[in-house]
């Protein structure tokens, strides 16, 4: 996979934008940004396209630029000339896609039967655009025709809201999402940005799915461990099950019998993708401890940041 897509992949959602005026393109942007989704795919379905592309390369070159509905060579050229670093078509044209590949430029190519995914293969395309999505039997169609495929993955966009997000995403074929409910047209013509940022904020906690899972204590001895752990299950009238480093009272609650990592303790933070979540709060400045990484299969499980709250180290944790 190119560096492009493995940035598309960990920012999750594409946000798919049609522009009428090019100067709503640097602010919106700002507020997608400002939202925690750095990523915008501005679609060749109007004339300002690409003098929207060029302005936000010029103002924001940490965007994720993209550009959408490329119908031909020629809108390859003109996309790439104006700073966009990735090309997504709505069908598969082999000449658009060799001209891409000519030009060392990412291009998600769009595929809607099994015919298209083997043209796709033929071409030396690994990550295809599912089009229309929801008009052809959204996730459960993807799932059907990705089967005989399995080197074949998949974004998909098309009817896709906060609805149906996470369906789509908990399938481990699916790279990421596009969609333009975040940025529908009626907030860009009225130049809200500010409402722009509130759902584009939404749509990337609703990915992440941040939750707490546990509190860790660091009880510092096995018979302080025990003690404090019958305390926490007389008041929550729940059993007490013994691990071989801890105890555990329900889901919530886990005392160590040695000093773990925190000086008081760790808490356990949920969320859907761990490297989803890594890149994600990477942006606001959060950093982790590469070493604390637990890997299973390909997915990651775990990860600590170095950052800790009030003694307690915290950690991110797959559902």
């Amino acid at each position: 996979m190119s560096k492009v897509l493995e940035k598309l992949s960990l920012a999750g959602i594409i946000p798919v934008i049609k522009i009428e005026d090019a100067n709503d393109a640097v602010p919106l942007c700002k507020a997608l940004q400002n939202g925690g989704l750095p990523v915008a795919e501005i679609t060749f379905r109007t004339g300002a396209a690409e003098q929207a592309i060029r302005n936000i390369n010029k103002e924001l070159p940490n965007i994720l630029l993209g550009a959408g509905t490329v119908l031909s060579v020629e809108q390859v050229d003109r996309a790439v000339a104006a700073g966009a670093k990735y090309i997504v078509s709505p069908g598969l044209n082999p000449k658009t896609v060799k001209h891409c590949q000519k030009l060392n430029v990412p291009i998600v190519a769009g595929c809607a039967n099994p015919s298209d995914l083997e043209l796709a293969i033929e071409l030396g395309l690994e990550t295809v655009k599912f089009f229309p999505a929801e008009a052809l039997g959204g996730i459960k169609t993807i799932k059907a025709i990705s089967a005989p495929f399995p080197q074949i993955r998949f974004i998909p966009t098309g009817g896709i809201n906060d609805k149906n997000l996470l369906e789509y995403l908990n399938f481990d074929r699916v790279v990421a999402c596009g969609g333009s409910w975040m940025v529908p047209s009626n907030l860009i013509a009225n130049k809200d940005w500010n409402r722009i940022e509130e759902l584009t904020s939404a749509a990337v906690n609703l990915m992440l799915g941040l939750e707490l899972c546990h509190i860790g204590i660091n009880s510092g001895t096995q018979e302080q461990a025990y003690q404090d752990a019958q305390t926490l299950a007389n008041l929550m009238d729940i059993s007490i099950i013994e691990h071989e480093k801890s105890f555990t009272i329900g889901k919530s609650f886990e005392l160590m019998k040695t000093k773990g990592r925190g000086e008081k303790g760790n808490l356990a933070i949920f969320c859907n993708d761990v490297n989803c979540a890594v890149w994600h709060l990477a942006q606001k400045g959060f950093t982790f401890d590469e070493t604390t990484r637990v890997v299973k299969g390909s997915k990651t499980i775990s990860i600590y940041l170095k950052q800790e709250v009030a003694g307690f180290a915290i950690y991110l944790l797959r559902k």
